[in-house]
């Protein structure tokens, strides 16, 4: 049996040591997929369950992702739109020149900020790059 696309990706970076483990699911309608792989720890001492407890350090990034999703899925906003239509002061983007730049060596983006950009963390707002 082959394993699922939602599998075959959680695997792909329980395998690359970027988590231990990690359970996704993903619902349409009635269609439900849940899956689990991996450790619940580094050490291997157990493996990861759909019910295992993941301590979540701001809960107010997945609920709200999740609650613009089903927008998305809806129709009612597209991962292409420009944040600025409801986030004004977006309008005028600016992003770090390069990825080892500081902080506060900016230019004006090439594009407007979309919901996607927003998901997917990469807006161009600036971190070191040690995350400091």
């Amino acid at each position: 049996m082959t394993a699922s696309p939602l599998h075959a990706t959680l695997r792909r970076h329980v395998e690359a040591g970027a988590v231990p483990g990690a359970v996704g699911l993903v619902a349409r309608g009635d269609d439900v997929e849940v899956v689990a792989v991996g450790h619940t720890d580094v050490e291997g001492s157990a493996p990861m369950a759909r019910d295992s407890v993941f301590r979540i350090a701001s809960v107010t990034k997945p609920i709200t992702a999740a609650a613009l999703l089903m927008l998305v899925d809806e129709g009612r906003i597209g991962l292409g739109d420009p944040v600025a239509d409801w986030l004004p002061e977006l309008a005028k983007p600016m992003v770090v020149r390069t990825p080892t730049s500081p902080v506060d060596d900016v230019v004006p983006a090439v594009r407007q900020i979309t919901v996607e950009d927003l998901l997917s963390f990469r807006a161009g707002w600036g971190l070191p790059d040690d995350f400091t």
